[in-house]
């Protein structure tokens, strides 16, 4: 089940960004993606959403930032309410010339976090109304509303939901090292790794490697490698109907039982269960 790609033709002749209002009887099951940002807030209904490799369930109020190209949707079971949510989106051609300037610094982190997904608790109820008056407005006051709205989000610490993209480098040395290392990484996480060879790679001591990468990941390497296997053992899960020991080994786990064991930490499901329910979304 590969994510089709969906063309955003909803742009008028006056218009440079894309607001709906978006009602119907039940959220269909469309995994899909576009090269636009999009800000989606639920305004009615529930059931489950899933963004990139993260899953989880929805209701009124969900408000969810998407960066581009990533895969998503948000699925419903038939009910006496309509689902109903607020869509907004924009391309980076839109975006780019406000992010030039040095007020926008906060835009412009919240976007680059924004490739895999943030989600926005219950701090962001004065966001939410924000975008409901946006979604009424016309002409400038839409512009200048949209602006207002992510400096406002920029302000907020949101949840990450996917884990498949490489968080963002530091600086100088450190920039080159850890890109380095993410390289190796990438191309070789189906191989048994070993911190030693990582370390080599860079010129650190194994000790000093893992503080190092610590620092600039936030996690320890095995957990960021453990992330890296479960987030491609999804995809695979998702987009074919290979066997699931198959999938394990080929993402580099070399035991079923301690891909089983790592899947459910980091998905609170068994890969089996992961399967079904997708299907289960699919066929509503």
């Amino acid at each position: 089940m590969k994510p089709s790609f969906e063309h955003i033709n909803r742009i008028g002749a006056e218009e440079s960004f894309v607001v709906y209002a978006y009602e119907t009887a039940h959220f269909p099951f469309k995994w899909h993606y576009h090269p636009e940002y999009e800000l989606t807030l639920i305004t009615s209904g529930s059931g489950k959403r899933l963004v990139g490799d993260h899953y989880a369930a929805f209701a009124a109020g969900d408000l969810v930032l998407l960066g581009r190209s990533l895969p998503h949707t948000w699925t419903s079971e038939p009910a006496r309410q309509p689902a109903s949510a607020i869509v907004i989106q924009f391309s980076e051609a839109f975006i780019a010339p406000f992010l030039e300037y040095p007020e926008c610094r906060g835009i412009s982190g919240l976007l680059r976090k924004s490739e895999r997904g943030l989600f926005f608790g219950k701090r962001a109820g004065q966001v939410t109304e924000k975008i409901r008056q946006l979604s009424k407005a016309a002409g400038i006051e839409k512009l200048l509303a949209l602006i207002d709205v992510l400096h406002h989000l920029s302000k907020l610490p949101p949840v990450t939901l996917s884990s498949s993209v490489m968080p963002p480098a530091s600086t100088g040395t450190a920039e080159a090292r850890i890109n380095k290392v993410f390289q190796h990484l990438y191309r070789n996480y189906k191989k048994p790794l070993h911190i030693e060879q990582f370390a080599r790679l860079i010129h650190l001591s194994p000790g000093a490697f893992c503080k190092f990468f610590k620092k600039i990941t936030g996690k320890t390497f095995s957990d960021y490698v453990n992330e890296l296997r479960i987030s491609k053992a999804c995809t695979l899960l998702l987009e074919t109907d290979r066997n699931i020991t198959h999938i394990a080994y080929d993402v580099g786990f070399e035991s079923i039982t301690y891909f089983n064991r790592v899947f459910f930490k980091k998905k609170g499901a068994t890969p089996r269960a992961f399967r079904a329910q997708v299907k289960h979304w699919r066929m509503h």
